[in-house]
């Protein structure tokens, strides 16, 4: 399962290729509450069908009735230059569109979005790169240049400019059990994933249709691999022969999150040994996450995953996770499974 937005860029394209009207739908502004963040986008085809989203459905299903039924009150053109249109301005109009309670959104309507600019930015995104998309607002003219870091979206008087990145990346080390939960939380998520395990006995039972499996070394794999700033990379083979070296490669690269599995002793042991013998210090280790995971009482497999993704997502999304959460605080605090134990995470 791919980035939400590189899937609706996707599908429109393909729409427009093959001939059909159809809009792109982006949120530019929101005050208070709302169901969608600024840069959410959606198409919508001539016939109804629609993918991505701007709301809890309601005003996409306003918008279905403006654009494919041309008697109704505010119909959509087929056509035409960008056009904004607000909706939650009114407290009776907020309910009925299921916005939350103060809730307004705008979102910017583009009409019928050039085929050939669409394939391009899906093929540059494919590609893996990071793509800025301006839209003039006089005549829905569109720009592709390169971009060279994440940013918000940004709406002046003449132009809408949005960045498009490709998919999040995931790099599991290890084909075990956990790893096929964690994975499929991934895909769920958006984020491309690679699952490596040079040892044939986990490889062969791991079945997780969308993730890439490989037989690679593990610290081959994330040289391979590459992780930019969109990538994580998570160990979980409790074997300092598969993890040490491949969390270490990872270090040197700019990924979003290096974490492995095991218990407060076991993670404390890797970071002691890979100071003495690896020729590491604390300030080199510091970006290294261990135990993974938030503290949430998990205790099987398919619960320490949703303890590692609530803590990736955390840290992707830029939210300051607070001691309370933290598996070795919170266990140490609580004097929970001691050091010695065999608890993983949270």
């Amino acid at each position: 399962m791919e980035n939400i937005d590189v899937t609706v860029l996707r599908a429109l394209r393909d729409w427009r290729q093959a001939g059909h009207g159809a809009i792109l739908v982006t949120v530019v502004r929101t005050w208070g509450s709302s169901p969608r963040p600024v840069g959410s986008i959606m198409a919508l085809r001539d016939d109804g069908a629609v993918t991505g989203s701007v709301s809890g459905g309601c005003i996409e299903d306003d918008m279905i009735a403006r654009y494919t039924q041309p008697g109704v009150a505010d119909a959509l053109p087929h056509g035409g230059p960008p056009q904004f249109a607000k909706y939650g301005v009114t407290a009776d109009e907020a309910h009925r569109f299921g916005l939350p309670c103060g809730g307004t959104l705008e979102l910017l309507i583009e009409f019928d979005p050039d085929a050939a600019s669409l394939a391009a930015l899906v093929d540059r995104l494919d590609a893996g790169q990071l793509v800025q998309r301006s839209v003039r607002l006089a005549d829905g003219g569109v720009a592709l240049t390169p971009a060279q870091a994440p940013a918000e979206l940004v709406l002046d008087a003449q132009h809408l400019v949005n960045t498009f990145g490709p998919e999040y990346r995931m790099l599991i080390i290890g084909a075990g059990q956990m790893s096929e939960y964690l994975a499929t939380m991934a895909l769920f998520c958006g984020f491309a994933v690679t699952v490596c395990d040079p040892r044939e006995e986990y490889r062969s039972a791991f079945a997780v249709p969308g993730a890439r499996l490989l037989a690679t070394m593990p610290d081959d794999t994330v040289a391979a691999f590459a992780p930019d700033a969109r990538s994580c990379v998570v160990a979980l083979t409790h074997d300092p022969k598969l993890d040490d070296l491949a969390l270490l490669q990872a270090l040197e690269t700019p990924a979003f999150y290096i974490g492995a599995i095991g218990s407060r002793r076991n993670n404390q042991a890797r970071r002691q040994r890979m100071i003495e013998h690896l020729g590491q210090t604390e300030e080199s280790l510091a970006r290294l996450r261990g135990p993974v995971g938030i503290y949430i009482g998990s205790k099987t497999p398919p619960e320490i995953a949703v303890s590692i993704m609530a803590e990736v997502l955390a840290v992707k999304n830029g939210v300051a996770l607070p001691p309370g959460v933290d598996v070795a605080h919170v266990k140490d605090s609580q004097g929970l499974a001691g050091p010695g134990s065999a608890c993983l995470v949270g």
